[in-house]
Parts: structure tokens; sequence; C-alpha cells
């Protein structure tokens, strides 16, 4: 168990070694590049002033990745039941992922204002199509025989989905469950960064603008943390929700 949690740290520690060895070396300026020390001190010491930043955007987060994930849930269901109309409109889901955070976030709060509704909405959009993808792909392992045998005993549509495809798809949505959760962070900080009152984009933004590269690293820090947290919530819920132990190891 410790090897397998230590196994992964030990390349960050080797990059941070050589980070914290090349600055010294080499004598670079923290206004440009700025040890880890330096980092690890201004996070320390400026904690008082990030912390309500990162939990702003962690709100925001939660709340838009909740929402994208019943959201996307409910729009699999309808799809699922109604393939033609998962033909018509799958592309424009797909094409909604094209446009870049850069000019959809300032759009956001062009359209919507400085509120919640604005980063919430695109932390939705962001999140959205893995999810219900993932769930889609689900469906569509369910074993026909499985379906077949259920059909056979009277089962309706409504028993078939929920005995057989639904729990077909737990894999795949966990996984499309990880992906949009690294996603919500990010895209909670460009809605921010383009327009805001608080959040780790707001924070980000006036360290930039003070030439406060320590600071800037600091909260990619938290939000790398922020974001680790939230895989790791989606992990023990995947664990406390598997069947049996061989399940749980799968987790």
């Amino acid at each position: 168990m410790l090897l397998r949690i230590l196994t992964p740290l030990l390349p960050f520690a080797v990059l941070l070694a050589v980070w914290e060895v090349y600055c010294a070396a080499m004598g670079v300026s923290p206004l440009i590049l700025p040890p880890p020390s330096g980092v690890i001190r201004a996070l320390v010491l400026d904690r008082a002033e990030i912390g309500p930043h990162a939990l702003a955007t962690l709100w925001v987060a939660a709340l838009g990745f909740s929402i994208s994930v019943g959201f996307a849930f409910a729009t699999s269901v309808a799809l699922h039941f109604a393939p033609v109309i998962e033909r018509a409109v799958m592309p424009l889901f797909v094409a909604s992922q094209t446009v870049p955070l850069v000019a959809l976030a300032p759009l956001m709060i062009l359209w919507f204002g400085f509120g919640l509704l604005p980063k919430v909405l695109l932390v939705v959009l962001v999140t959205f199509l893995p999810v219900l993808m993932s769930l889609l792909s689900g469906y569509r392992q369910t074993p026909t025989a499985f379906a077949d045998l259920l059909t056979s005993m009277g089962a309706g549509r409504w028993a078939v989905f929920r005995r057989a495809v639904l729990p077909s798809a737990r894999a795949g949505f966990l996984a499309g469950l990880r992906i949009s959760a690294t996603y919500a962070i990010v895209a909670t900080i460009f809605a921010e960064y383009a327009g805001a009152r608080r959040g780790l984009g707001i924070y980000i933004l006036a360290a930039k603008n003070n030439f406060r590269a320590d600071l800037v690293l600091a909260a990619v820090v938290v939000s790398a943390a922020l974001t680790l947290s939230l895989l790791g919530i989606l992990r023990l819920a995947a664990w406390l929700t598997a069947r049996g132990p061989e399940g749980r190891r799968d987790a």
C-alpha cells in the first residue's frame, strides 16, 4: 500500500529537486521562475488571502460539476430510449466542445454578468459531454444475452434498463466522471479570469499584474490540489459503491 502511494510521488519529487537546484545554480530571478521553496513560502505567507479565493473556486466547480452530471445522466437516459434524437442532437453536443474556453468565457460574462450563473454554465458546458459519452458507451456494453433473458421473463424496457443496461455502464460512467472532474476547476478559473469578484482566476490575474510569479504558481498548486481532491472524492465514492471486495479493488 505504501509503495503504491510513494511510486507516483517519486517523479514529482525528482522534478522539484531539479527545479530547485537549477534556480539556485543558474541564479534565476524569482520574478521569472521562483524555486519550489519560494512558491511554498509564498503560499504559506499568503494563505489567508488565497484560501477564500480557493473556496470560491471549489464551490463553483462542485456546483457546476454536480449539475453537469445530473443533466448528463438525464440526457443519456432520454437518448438511450430515443436513438433517433441521439443521432440528431449529438453533433450539436460535439460542436459545443470545439469552442475555445478563451472565447467562451468572456461571452458567458457578457451575456450573464459577473455572478454565479455564467461560471456554473461554463463548467456544465465543459464537463457535460465526457459524462454523457461515457454513459452512452456504457449502455452499449450491456450483454445481449442478459437483456434478452430479462425480456423473455416479461421485463419491460425500463426494467431491462434498470437491471441490465445501467449496471453495465458503471465502469464507463466512473471514467467519464474522472475525466470531467479534471476540467471542472480549469473551466471555473477561466470563467473567473474573464470576469468575477472572487476566485483563483481573479487571484492569478492580480498576482500577474503585480509581477508575482511565486503567487501565480502558488495558485496553480492550489488548483492542482483542488482537482486531485475532486478525483480522490470520486475514487472514494466508487470504492464505497462497489459491490464486494473484488469490485472495490477495481474501483
